[in-house]
């Protein structure tokens, strides 16, 4: 922990550790914006970033929302302050999805969130093959836990039951890769290499295909004529969490965000990889068969998660201002710039 001091230096930690989170598409639908009172952010989605092929109603813009969220907490946190969140605090304002504010000093809690904050730099989605050693049931057991304190559950399923819903995420990625609209979207943020555009994702951080089939990585790039890694034979027994809320209302979408970033950042800590499939969430059917047969449960993303190699990384535009932004005093540490609001 640093300061409690909030300067410039401070606001560009705490943005820079917000556009680490993990995005659908490496869309990073958010903005952000200084509070009246200089101690809060306002976090705001992005019209211009949403998906309407893929996420119609904003599910998965609000879990990377959320995403971010948790980054700016646990950035408050590695600085000293304790950060209260509001989520959806204006009724009369939807576009405002959540506010931080820096209160007093950090609390040392059973599980502070400050230690987590050398991970958001070193989490990267790995698309590539994980060598099936298992994960320790005690580091299961804590990403289990870090989705608990969010007000989200973390399902572990046994062979069976990962086989159910790899085979439902399975059908989800063929009726992506039959649907002109949802393939057209989804190549639309590819970058190609060499050109940094901010946003998307590079063709070399796209990773490979299971030659085996067993797991369904989503193909970005189809029959793209761009460079592409060959299929390869990925673990033969995949490690799967599903993330699921007890109800599904926007507010729920911005703590599974959370849960979702609390869960990567503690696998990251261990030196666990992870990657997201998120194809069956995309369907209205399938997205209800991944929850089973237990009511109440809304399924809201599967994460898979094992060792092997680090993840490519994908570009981070360096921060989204608000409305007629205005620099923030002080030195520039990254180009970020941020809006008092209104």
């Amino acid at each position: 922990m640093q300061t409690r001091e909030v300067d410039a230096g401070a606001v560009q930690s705490l943005l820079a550790a917000a556009v680490a989170a993990p995005s659908i598409h490496n869309t990073q639908p958010w903005r952000f914006g200084l509070g009246p009172d200089i101690r809060s952010v306002e976090v705001r989605a992005d019209p211009g970033r949403r998906l309407p092929m893929t996420d119609p109603d904003l599910r998965a813009q609000h879990l990377s929302v959320g995403a971010a969220v948790f980054n700016l907490r646990v950035a408050a946190a590695h600085l000293g302050w304790e950060p209260v969140v509001r989520l959806l605090p204006a009724a009369d304002d939807p576009g405002l999805l959540a506010t931080v504010r820096l209160a007093g000093p950090a609390k040392d809690g059973p599980a502070p969130l400050w230690h987590l904050y050398e991970a958001i730099e070193r989490r990267h989605t790995s698309r590539m093959p994980f060598t099936g050693r298992p994960v320790p049931e005690p580091i299961v057991t804590e990403m289990i836990s870090a989705a608990r304190v969010e007000g989200a559950r973390l399902d572990v399923p046994d062979i069976v039951g990962t086989r159910r819903l790899l085979q439902l995420t399975e059908a989800g990625e063929v009726r992506n890769a039959s649907h002109p609209g949802r393939t057209a979207e989804a190549r639309g943020w590819l970058t190609a290499p060499g050109r940094d555009a901010g946003y998307g994702i590079p063709v070399p951080a796209v990773g490979a295909l299971d030659a085996s089939g067993r797991i369904p990585m989503r193909d970005f790039t189809g029959r793209l004529p761009v460079p592409h890694l060959p299929a390869l034979h990925f673990e033969r027994h995949a490690q799967v969490a599903l993330l699921w809320t007890a109800w599904d209302r926007r507010e729920d979408w911005l703590r599974a965000g959370q849960a979702l970033q609390h869960v990567l950042l503690t696998a990251t800590a261990y030196g666990v990889r992870t990657s997201m499939l998120h194809q069956a969430m995309e369907w209205m059917d399938l997205r209800a068969a991944m929850g089973g047969s237990r009511q109440r449960r809304c399924p809201q993303l599967l994460i898979r998660f094992g060792y092997g190699p680090e993840g490519g990384r994908t570009p981070r535009a360096a921060g989204h201002a608000a409305p007629h932004p205005a620099p923030v005093p002080g030195p520039a540490a990254s180009g970020v710039r941020i809006a008092p609001s209104a």
